[in-house]
């Protein structure tokens, strides 16, 4: 288990820039809106915010204000926040988030998750949080084979939580892709 810092190269972001100021356009049908596909014109407004008004350093900093970590597993490297619970004997829960989503969408949870106590609950109810990236997700190392099953996924992520992090016993739930690694 490694301490992970997020800090994507200025070469990264640069070549983004880039690339979204070269998009060449598609053009659309008047007045079909969202019918057939994505809207063009809000496509084009995300892509004008991304490219011009996006702070990727203001969102690496908030990110970067949680304990990031990576540990070798037979996925590759697999990325996950961990924070302690509060609470006397706090459950270790495993966090899995879907497609096409990542652990980001579990940051807001994780504060009345560690510390009930403190947003008025019980401090017996605590959890200690481990929200990880799926393989090929967020800062996880992508699979560099075929054969990456949802089963392969779940060995991986109990050997994150029994070997690597030495839990015995803790809880998971997920959603879309996550809900098939915890089954």
């Amino acid at each position: 288990m490694e301490p992970l810092t997020i800090a994507v190269p200025d070469a990264v972001l640069d070549d983004l820039t880039t690339r979204l100021a070269r998009t060449r356009w598609p053009d659309a049908l008047p007045g079909t809106g969202w019918d057939y596909g994505v809207d063009l014109g809000y496509l084009r407004e995300l892509a004008t915010y991304w490219e011009h008004a996006f702070d990727w350093r203001a969102r690496e900093a908030a990110l970067n204000r949680w304990p990031h970590y990576l540990a070798g597993t037979d996925c590759g490297r697999i990325h996950f926040v961990l924070e302690p619970g509060k609470g006397p004997d706090p459950v270790p829960l495993l966090l899995l988030h879907g497609w096409p989503s990542s652990f980001v969408q579990m940051l807001k949870i994780i504060p009345p998750l560690t510390d009930p106590a403190a947003h008025g609950g019980d401090a017996a109810e605590s959890f200690t949080v481990v929200a990880a990236s799926l393989p090929g997700y967020g800062f996880s190392d992508r699979p560099t084979a075929p054969g990456m099953s949802v089963a392969r996924m779940a060995s991986c992520f109990h050997t994150l939580m029994t070997e690597v992090l030495g839990f015995q016993r803790y809880a998971v739930p997920g959603s879309d892709l996550g809900a098939g690694v915890v089954s």
